[in-house]
């Protein structure tokens, strides 16, 4: 008797996905809570898991479709199945597979425990045709890392160029495709991810609706640098985390929220909607587009509470792995272009928030000191985006410039000025 595998909830308000990979074929044997597939939603990626051990039957639905909460999308008959949590078990293959598609499959080999790919890491394992079996994972329990998967496609790369003396018989010829002719123009059409599209939609919602305006100052990083540099040891040796620049610019950001509250506020219907708490959306960079998981309670956390939540978001994003839940709400926005070596830009705020910081890069600029001296030091442009419906260029500049005196004085940040 076959077991229906449905979508399941993913989250409040989100009612529907679109279905972005097989993870098994039909034919594959799988084990209990075993992914099958990956959807697609308009913030995450979320793994299907199979409801029962088996073989997968058949798949109801086909990557690109759009499918609601609780639909069928595909069956699991009766059968061995998978058993991630005993080695040595392998079900013999129905058919010859290609490259890529015995890598795929590769997870549920018998020489050891299945693996657990993100839909990320798995895209690149079949994109570089590495074997995941053979590959030390850095992430949490072992777990692959997109950056484990690109370092070991280089080293096959490396050594494919390496002539071997032990070998005897020509390696065979791997499939390329044929160097574009001189002059010849190509073009390639790749459909838009749900997120993506998403991401789109949502910032030109922003321009038409919220009367957007950006304000700049720039920051002497000196202090922040030397704090780092003198307790980085001591603060990793206690706390287990690098101490890097953005829980000094979240704990600056709360300190400013709470003396221009409108910055933290936002619009509902004709009513304001004031916040007594700074949850802080980080942008952090996915496979599939920018995710802005939440700091909850930001103001209440301390330096080492920051960075490793900032530090485990950034991974998980990596892995694809970042839940909806983390990536819901949030009253103001964080976003370092400076780690892409951005020097200036507008950013547009995060609908419903009312505000964006935008950080860049730090470089050395000749600045006047107050004694009339001149000096190179390490400096960043700061932009303030908001909503100037709500926010008047006053409360802006105040919010920004009170950033800017508690990064250029630390000291602020533990006596609360």
């Amino acid at each position: 008797m076959a077991t229906d595998v449905e979508v399941p909830a993913l989250g409040e308000s989100i009612t529907e996905a679109t279905l972005g990979e097989w993870l098994k074929q039909p034919g594959d044997a799988v084990g209990r809570d075993e992914p099958i597939a990956s959807l697609e939603t308009d913030k995450v990626a979320v793994e299907v898991p199979s409801p029962v051990a088996g073989t997968l039957e058949e798949h109801l639905v086909a990557v690109g479709d759009t499918i609601e909460v609780g639909a069928v999308i595909a069956r699991i008959g009766e059968g061995k199945g998978a058993a991630p949590e005993k080695a040595g078990t392998k079900a013999a293959p129905a058919k010859q597979e290609s490259a890529p598609a015995a890598t795929k499959s590769q997870d549920a080999d018998a020489d050891g425990p299945p693996l657990t790919l993100s839909p990320a890491v798995r895209r690149l394992v079949l994109e570089h045709g590495v074997d995941p079996s053979k590959i030390k994972g850095s992430g949490k329990d072992g777990r692959l890392t997109k950056d484990d998967v690109l370092a070991a496609a280089k080293a096959d790369k490396a050594e494919a160029r390496e002539p071997s003396l032990e070998r005897t018989e020509p390696a065979p010829a791997t499939a390329k495709a044929a160097p574009a002719a001189p002059g010849e123009r190509n073009e390639e059409r790749v459909r838009m991810t749900r997120l993506r599209q998403t991401i789109a939609k949502r910032l030109k919602d922003a321009q038409d609706t919220a009367a957007l305006l950006t304000t700049f100052n720039d920051v002497d990083m000196t202090a922040v640098m030397e704090a780092r540099k003198q307790y980085k040891d001591l603060f990793e040796k206690k706390h287990g985390i690098r101490l890097g620049f953005m829980g000094f610019f979240v704990k600056a950001a709360c300190l400013a929220l709470r003396d221009v509250p409108s910055v933290n506020a936002q619009i509902d219907g004709d009513e304001i909607v004031y916040h007594d708490y700074v949850d802080v959306s980080v942008a952090v960079s996915a496979p599939n587009g920018l995710v802005v998981p939440v700091i909850r309670n930001a103001e209440s956390m301390s330096f080492a509470e920051i960075e490793t939540t900032i530090a485990d978001f950034g991974q998980r994003a990596k892995d694809g792995t970042l839940s909806m839940d983390e990536m819901r709400g949030g009253t103001f926005t964080i976003s370092n272009g400076g780690v892409f070596g951005s020097l200036l830009s507008t950013p547009i705020i995060n609908p419903p928030q009312s505000a964006v910081l935008g950080m860049h890069r730090i470089e050395q600029r000749p600045v006047v000191l107050p004694d009339g001296s001149i000096a190179a030091r390490p400096m960043m442009y700061l932009a303030l985006s908001y909503d100037h419906r709500l926010i008047d260029g006053r409360e802006a500049v105040t919010a920004l410039v009170r950033m800017k005196e508690a990064l250029e004085d630390p000291m602020r940040l533990l006596i609360d000025l």
